[in-house]
């Protein structure tokens, strides 16, 4: 997901940074996205740890590792626009992790810093779509829950830029919908027969 979201991101001309516990691997992950670069964007790899000199970052990471890593970047994370893309699935893959009545996301916002601004982003799309940004030809469509009107306008830009479509999905809360969603379209996978490359599209 992380490597399919930087294309996206790169692809419309915007810097990318990512972050791994190994350097190595970091700068690997940035060798094989950096042809998907336009514009003048730039794209690098660096370990958990470095100063995040970006705006937005994205935890590109399982819902059960959200913790230790908030917890090792701390107040780097105070003031930034914060995207969780993650469904909180249960061990058994048959149910959500969380209790009803909240999110992966609202649980997220609970551990950050108060002035951190905490979106739903990305967690309806599947990896290998992200690479190409399209299923049959159509753009993917980019479901973004948040309450903050100017990171979701940064976010909304980010995404569109990247040949995709942005759908404001409403405030954080309705992270519970689109978790649901996200949960759904994982367990059609076998039933479909579509192996991770089919995508959730409004059409009107």
């Amino acid at each position: 997901m992380a490597r399919g979201i930087a294309t996206r991101f790169l692809s419309g001309g915007h810097n990318v940074t990512l972050m791994d516990r190994k350097l190595d691997k970091a700068k690997a992950s940035a060798d094989q996205i950096v042809s998907s670069v336009k514009n003048g964007a730039k794209v690098q790899g660096v370990a958990i740890g470095a100063p995040i000199q970006d705006e937005i970052v994205i935890l590109a990471i399982p819902y059960g590792a959200t913790s230790e890593v908030i917890e090792n970047l701390g107040a780097q994370l105070a003031g930034k626009t914060i995207i969780d893309i993650t469904n909180p699935l249960n061990a058994t893959y048959d149910g959500m992790a969380v209790e009803a009545g909240t999110s992966a996301a609202e649980e997220i916002a609970r551990e950050l810093p108060e002035n951190a601004k905490v979106f739903k982003v990305f967690n309806t799309i599947f990896a290998q779509t992200l690479l190409s940004g399209q299923v049959d030809g159509k753009k993917l469509d980019v479901f973004i829950a948040g309450d903050d009107a100017e990171a979701k306008a940064n976010i909304t830009q980010l995404v569109n830029d990247g040949g995709l479509r942005a759908i404001d999905a409403g405030p954080l809360s309705r992270a519970r919908q689109l978790e649901a969603l996200g949960f759904l379209g994982i367990t059609l996978q076998g039933t479909l027969g579509t192996s991770f490359k089919s995508a959730w599209k409004i059409v009107a």
